[in-house]
């Protein structure tokens, strides 16, 4: 097998597995515990296309992960399993534990012993910049905005952990980078914006993107009901696209020489993004219809902005996105409407 893919029945891992060439299918290996239970949704379509699969919780499964990288000696590894919840890693922090940072461990030391020409592309957050409350804000009728021709946060902004989630993915994105640097290992970070897009099953307090577009056409074809929104709802998010993400992956492990050791902020920009009202406003316009809903407190340490400066990963591999948020959101509906998954919301 060429191609890991830790975490590969989630949302990015599928949807990277099957951007894949069909002859290539043979060289994937996909790897998940399973412990989501919308996971098996994905493996189903997975083992359809006849992607290999291994159950396997990375995080304590040491020897088998050994094993697995002695074996094959992947080309790469897409490693995009881990906790994945703000809300969750508060409640259980050692499980949050597990499934960031000792998951990372195990693999790139695995690599470090057995295979160490192996490439590791590891999916990272903009929650490790922490709440960025350093940074001086307006509040405009729909959304905050920082002065002075903002083009987004870059990654010389300082890293500031603020909650277990935080934490843990922060400390993980520093090991894989540390391992290039005292290991000489081929590894990438990636910290991303707001992901979106078909077979997301996101949930109350993770896909917000698809959390809302779900209430709206619940609200369209269903009985309409009242749902949250945390704060004053003008909380910015530049929005990217699960197509633009997997074409940056397979981008990346072609020319990792000029990535490697490096972390990049990847999401829309400034043109991509929105504010929870923003998206709310643009739904009912869409849809013809009047959401019903309240505000609860904001969450701790939210970020009032977070959009991605993309210039350091435009000069290194020339990517960029090219999916708007109006295009991108009238795919989620559609995906949205087929899966039917709103019933579930």
């Amino acid at each position: 097998m060429k191609y890991f893919i830790t975490g590969g029945c989630g949302f990015i891992g599928t949807n990277l597995a099957l951007s894949f060439n069909k002859k290539k299918y043979k060289d994937l290996l996909i790897l998940d515990n399973l412990s989501k239970p919308t996971a098996k949704n994905n493996l189903n379509i997975l083992k359809k296309n006849k992607i290999s699969f291994t159950k396997i919780d990375i995080a304590t499964s040491k020897k088998k992960v050994e094993s697995l990288i002695k074996k094959f000696k992947p080309k790469v590894i897409f490693h995009l399993a881990g906790q994945v919840a703000m809300s969750t890693s508060i409640k259980k922090p050692y499980l949050d534990f597990q499934g960031n940072i000792q998951s990372t461990i195990n693999l790139l030391e695995a690599i470090r012993k057995f295979s160490d020409k192996t490439i590791l592309i590891f999916s990272s957050t903009n929650k490790v910049y922490g709440d960025l409350e350093n940074f001086k804000y307006l509040e405009k009728r729909t959304r905050y905005v920082i002065k002075n021709s903002f083009l987004g946060f870059n990654e010389k902004n300082n890293l500031d952990f603020k909650s277990p989630y935080a934490c843990s993915k922060g400390s993980a994105d520093q090991y894989v980078l540390d391992y290039a640097r005292v290991f000489n290992l081929n590894t990438i970070v990636f910290r991303h914006s707001s992901v979106y897009g078909g077979r997301q099953f996101f949930t109350y307090d993770q896909g917000w993107v698809g959390w809302f577009c779900a209430q709206a056409v619940k609200h369209k074809l269903l009985t309409p009901s009242k749902f949250s929104i945390t704060g004053n709802g003008k909380q910015v998010r530049d929005l990217i696209h699960i197509n633009d993400i997997t074409k940056l992956y397979k981008l990346a492990f072609k020319n990792f020489i000029k990535l490697r050791g490096k972390a990049y902020n990847i999401g829309g920009g400034v043109s991509n993004s929105l504010s929870v009202i923003e998206l709310l406003n643009l739904l009912q316009k869409k849809l013809n219809i009047k959401l019903n809903f309240y505000k609860i407190e904001k969450r701790e340490f939210d970020q009032k902005i977070f959009i991605s400066d993309n210039k350091k990963i435009y000069k290194d591999l020339k990517w960029k996105p090219l999916v708007s948020y109006k295009k991108g959101i009238n795919q989620m509906i559609k995906w949205i409407k087929v899966s039917k998954i709103y019933k579930n919301v």
